[in-house]
């Protein structure tokens, strides 16, 4: 496999590419030009060692979220309720307007989009 950009093709992997920019893969935030550059959708690869949890909630969410469990044992946290993903393939969807945080109960791959791309929600780090 070759890695890189060539004729508006990445080719690339998850686990490398995400170490790179905080387990985002495509978004508003890549350089335009660049194939994984989005103003309509975020992907992302996050990995979480057990006990990771957000910084802070995110509040005033305008975005639409999927997240995928890939392996672990991951919780999300809802104003009110909580759901935790145990098996390989559980996911959440949530919409505009839902407040959220997270805690990885185990060591924890998932699989994140939203849509549309855009700022403004990133935890100072």
């Amino acid at each position: 496999m070759d890695d890189g950009i060539r004729e508006d093709v990445y080719v690339g992997h998850a686990a490398r590419d995400a170490a790179l920019d905080r387990g985002w893969l495509l978004g508003h935030f890549k350089s335009p030009g660049d194939p994984r550059h989005s103003e309509d959708v975020e992907i992302k690869w996050g990995v979480h060692p057990v006990g990771d949890r957000r910084a802070e909630w995110v509040t005033g969410e305008t975005r639409t979220a999927l997240l995928v469990l890939v392996s672990g044992r991951f919780r999300l946290e809802f104003p009110r309720r909580s759901v935790t993903l145990a098996e390989q393939g559980d996911y959440v969807v949530w919409g505009k307007g839902v407040d959220h945080s997270w805690y990885a109960e185990a060591d924890s791959v998932v699989l994140t989009v939203r849509w549309p791309s855009v700022a403004g929600y990133r935890v100072p780090g």
